[in-house]
């Protein structure tokens, strides 16, 4: 008598296989530390968590069979993604319309300080889940677009193959939503230097994995341990 056993997941013939990673950890910033700037857009380096957590993203995925890089216009990306580039000997590939959620009047460090302040503008942002409710900053709408008309183009450059693209929490955010119609927030808050799962066929998403720390700590636990 034919066995049938369960079949495991493939990703489909045309498909590009996404490798969604969040930045490291950046430098903190303060009235004596405002951060650099692009395009009016904040610019941190990584702090030094942040580049140990590049070093063990690149450990992590140098075994996988990766065919490109991408990395948005600042620095953090560019920073996060230099281990693995160095191990596979790609040079990555820049793409503007993955750059982070643009905050409009609270760059310069603002947003930070006043999420930490528990600012009324920031309980009522998260609370709405707009980032439209700061002050001059980007809507949903206009982050849905861009980051999706990315996606598409990397898709289009690379059926059949496999990539990593390194990004911000509030793009994994936007771009997950979109992929399964979630609340506008539901995945904003990936951790640095995760590691989330795509594969991409037309207009057909499947997320595959989100939120993968494996690489940072074994463990599996719900209870983060406190900043120093």
């Amino acid at each position: 008598m034919a066995e049938h056993r369960q079949i495991r997941f493939a990703a489909p013939p045309g498909s590009t296989t996404i490798l969604l990673i969040r930045h490291g950890e950046s430098a903190p910033t303060g009235p004596d530390s405002p951060p650099p700037s692009w395009q009016g857009q904040d610019d941190p380096p990584l702090a030094p968590e942040g580049r140990h957590q590049a070093e063990q993203v690149g450990r992590r995925l140098a075994v996988e069979p990766l065919d490109a890089i991408y990395v948005t216009p600042l620095q953090r990306t560019h920073q996060t993604a230099a281990p693995l580039a160095a191990r596979l000997g790609l040079e990555p590939r820049v793409v503007e319309d993955l750059r982070e959620v643009h905050l409009g009047e609270w760059e310069g460090g603002l947003f930070r300080k006043h999420s930490h302040e528990l600012h009324p503008v920031a309980l009522q942002a998260f609370a709405e889940e707009r980032w439209d409710v700061i002050p001059g900053a980007e809507s949903n709408e206009q982050l849905q677009e861009r980051t999706t008309r990315a996606l598409q183009k990397i898709h289009a450059d690379h059926p059949d193959e496999r990539v990593a693209v390194f990004a911000h929490g509030g793009v994994i955010g936007a771009v997950l939503a979109g992929v399964v119609s979630s609340r506008p927030f539901a995945f904003v808050g990936a951790d640095n230097g995760s590691v989330t799962h795509l594969v991409v066929l037309g207009e057909h998403v499947t997320l595959r994995r989100f939120n993968d720390t494996a690489h940072l700590d074994p463990r599996f636990t719900l209870v983060p341990e406190p900043l120093d």
